[in-house]
């Protein structure tokens, strides 16, 4: 009996061969081994080449800054500082970057993206033209000791379109000869063609394309949820940052009246010696000096605390150093902007029309319209028209399709009746019960977002006054202590109100600070709550053309 080897040689000396039925098969056979042939790195280089195509569009849309992509870079900043890298003051925008590289939260917001995307290219495959092919090669035995073999190839499409029609196709060709006969092979092939087209349940583009529909505003939500992360992120990492300076600061103001209070201790024992100053005055300086170098101890304890935890947020080696670029960022001529004198009205609009959570909780109303519309689809009368159609070739003739071979068509319509609808049922009363639901979240984010706006704004205007009040300290705290000094010097005060004054000085010093890195932050968080922040490779910055466009349509 010959093998299956002496079977595919046959292939090549067979009698009667059509040579273009060699061709189909052979197309199919290469369609199919095609696609077999890629490797698994080749399919994740296909799916991330149609999903960041997807992301990008959508990220353009929001006018998103910097590059999206999956893959973290080769070498990171905690390798460079693993492996012994010096590194030079660290700018914010390196610190960003940093955090960016690190953070688990912001790889998974990176991911749920990426997937919203993939989740798209599936629901875009489904309405395209979708093709199969397939091959089959056998040797069969009926039972009387009669052997045969044949090769079956055959390719398909089917195609979905958006009034819910579904057009399949499929085209086949089988090779078959008797082995013990010797004859040669025999060939013939089958087309067939269906389209069904619902009349009723099921049709029109607003049914059938909702799942493509809610995976496009899937993406744009998933975006939007990952560039509200961002500018959220960033303004966490950019706080944290400031808190640093603000602690540096503290310290620099510790140290200075350590050494200004140690130079008063010096000078009032150097007068005790001359017998012009008693001893209480002496020690009354080396109190308050012990007490300064304390706190100097504290606010360093504290700066080195606050490293720490900053390099465990970045993801950083805890034992490397970190030192920081302040350069202009705590300083009002670095944020101009943040002084925002816009009527509150006009700033709650802002947030309203651009935040993009309210602006995806405003959609998802809509989206449960939508499936509100698909349920009630659902329960209705099943009418469809069925039109196919056959032909088979006459043995030994596969290109022979004339009029003698066609099978009769067929067009039919198919009924179903409404019966029975009990999930159908529960599914449309769901979809409205989740329709009142979204509108509830609609209102309740609005609401939230003009309170939280008014709260920003009273915030910031309160900031910006202390921070004013305590300008005003430090010059007066300044004069104090260069009054007393003096005073001390002529004879006209002691020592007790020299160290108060210093006292006062350290605290407006330390207090402008605090008010001055709450005045950048609040004004930031405003921004940030208007979805006026921007996040690009330059760091963090503001967006104020939109206010300035709006107060200039708004103005008398």
């Amino acid at each position: 009996m010959p093998t299956h080897n002496g079977m595919i040689a046959g292939l090549g000396t067979a009698r009667n061969m059509p040579h273009l039925s060699t061709i189909i098969s052979g197309s199919a056979l290469v369609v199919v081994l095609s696609t077999a042939c890629l490797t698994p790195a080749q399919h994740i280089a296909e799916a991330d080449e149609a999903a960041y195509a997807i992301i990008q569009e959508r990220r353009d849309a929001l006018a998103a800054g910097g590059d999206f992509s999956l893959d973290r870079s080769a070498t990171t900043l905690r390798q460079r500082l693993a492996e012994g890298e010096t590194p030079a003051a660290f700018s914010l925008a390196e610190l960003l970057d940093a955090a960016a590289e690190n953070s688990r939260s912001y790889q998974d917001r990176r991911e749920s993206l990426y997937l919203a995307a993939l989740d798209l290219t599936l629901e875009r495959w489904r309405f395209s033209l979708q093709t199969t092919a397939d091959g089959e090669a056998s040797v069969t035995e009926d039972g009387g000791g009669t052997h045969s073999a044949g090769v079956l190839s055959s390719v398909g499409f089917s195609r979905l379109l958006g009034t819910g029609a579904q057009i399949v196709g499929d085209a086949s060709i089988e090779l078959f000869r008797d082995i013990d006969t010797s004859d040669g092979w025999d060939a013939l092939s089958n087309l067939s063609l269906t389209i069904t087209q619902p009349l009723l349940r099921g049709f029109g583009n607003d049914i059938v394309l909702e799942p493509l529909t809610q995976a496009e505003r899937n993406v744009l939500y998933e975006a939007r949820v990952y560039e509200r992360f961002r500018r959220t992120f960033a303004f966490d990492v950019t706080e944290r940052f400031f808190s640093i300076l603000r602690q540096i600061n503290t310290l620099t103001n510790e140290e200075e009246n350590a050494r200004g209070l140690t130079l008063l201790r010096e000078r009032n024992e150097a007068f005790a010696e001359a017998g012009q100053l008693n001893e209480i005055q002496v020690d009354q300086a080396l109190q308050d000096e012990l007490r300064a170098r304390n706190r100097v101890i504290d606010a360093e304890r504290s700066l080195e605390t606050q490293l720490d935890a900053f390099k465990l947020l970045l993801g950083l080696p805890i034992g490397s150093d970190l030192p920081l670029d302040a350069s202009d960022n705590l300083s009002l001529e670095r944020w101009p902007s943040l002084d925002i004198d816009a009527p509150e009205q006009l700033v709650v609009e802002l947030a309203l029309a651009n935040r993009f959570d309210h602006l995806t909780a405003l959609q998802r109303v809509e989206d449960a319209e939508r499936r509100v519309l698909v349920a009630v689809d659902a329960l209705g009368l099943g009418l469809d028209l069925v039109l196919s159609g056959s032909s088979a070739s006459p043995e030994g003739q596969p290109l022979d399709h004339t009029g003698g071979s066609v099978r009769p068509w067929r067009l039919a319509l198919e009924l179903d009746l409404p019966v029975d609808l009990i999930p159908e049922r529960n599914f449309y009363r769901e979809s409205m019960i989740n329709l009142e639901r979204a509108h509830r979240d609609a209102e309740e984010s609005a609401d939230r977002i003009v309170a939280d706006m008014r709260e920003a704004l009273r915030s910031l205007a309160a900031v910006r006054k202390l921070y004013e009040i305590q300008e005003r300290a430090v010059e007066l705290a300044e004069r104090r202590v260069l009054s007393t000094e003096l005073n001390l010097e002529a004879g006209r005060a002691e020592t007790r109100d020299v160290l108060e004054s210093k006292e006062a000085l350290l605290q407006a010093r330390n207090s402008l600070t605090a008010n001055l890195t709450e005045f950048i932050l609040s004004g930031l968080a405003l921004y940030r709550d208007m979805e006026l922040l921007r996040v690009s490779d330059l760091g963090i910055d503001v967006e104020t053309a939109p206010i300035e466009a709006l107060m200039e349509s708004r103005a008398p």
